[in-house]
């Protein structure tokens, strides 16, 4: 199959806006797997999903290691992803499929925004270790077909996952962003799929950015039921 390039960037709405100059703490929880259930349920399925996903509810998925991500940083540590099959499956199946095959290992954080959101995932350019380009990290994908929008209620709030792509709401495909603080003005334009459950502070020291001068990269990403 040849592999498609497509740019994956927030649209001009993201750059237009003030963004605020510091990160805000996360709410403390008791329990973080509990906590990071969707407060809403997804929005219904679109005439451009691929096809019908199987229904799971909260309680199959929460703490299932089968549902959760565990990215280790260069910055020095383990953040654990609870990932949410229930507001965006072909997402989740995605970044599943991609961590599972090692796609993910190495690749850079090609834009960070203080305050915003850190951007990584383009698994074709950003692979810090295997035929990295520099300028071209941030425009690539798999080359898997892109995914439908999978839009929903659930809030871009700090430590949520959301989808990169361009100005086609159809058009994510592996490139995704870990917020730094909340982001509402974000939310029902961009697919979330998933919520930081451990490990925020190793998203924050990540190294700001467009693109950073010595960018952080994922070491190692891997579904928690592989390891």
């Amino acid at each position: 199959m040849k592999m498609i390039f497509r740019p994956m960037v927030l649209t001009a709405l993201a750059f237009g806006l003030a963004l605020p100059a510091m990160a805000q703490e996360a709410p403390a929880t008791t329990d973080p797997v509990a906590a990071a259930a969707p407060a809403t349920e997804a929005a219904p399925a679109t005439d451009t999903a691929t096809e019908a996903a199987p229904t799971i509810k909260p309680e199959q998925y929460l703490g299932n290691p089968e549902y959760m991500l565990n990215l280790d940083l260069s910055t020095g540590g383990r953040v654990v992803v609870q990932l949410y099959p229930d507001v965006a499956p072909h997402h989740v199946e995605r970044v599943k499929q991609l961590g599972r095959a090692g796609f993910y290992d190495g690749v850079k954080f090609h834009r960070v925004i203080d305050g915003f959101m850190a951007q990584t995932g383009d698994v074709a350019n950003g692979n810090m270790e295997d035929n990295f380009n520099l300028r071209a990290a941030g425009t690539g994908g798999s080359d898997m077909p892109n995914l439908p929008a999978e839009f929903s209620k659930v809030p871009h709030a700090r430590g949520s996952i959301g989808a990169a792509r361009s100005a086609n709401p159809d058009s994510a495909n592996s490139q995704f962003f870990i917020k730094f603080k909340d982001n509402d003005f974000l939310n029902g334009q961009y697919t979330v799929y998933g919520q930081v459950i451990s490990g925020m502070e190793h998203v924050d020291a990540i190294t700001r950015g467009e693109p950073p001068a010595n960018p952080d990269r994922m070491i190692s990403v891997k579904v928690a039921a592989d390891a």
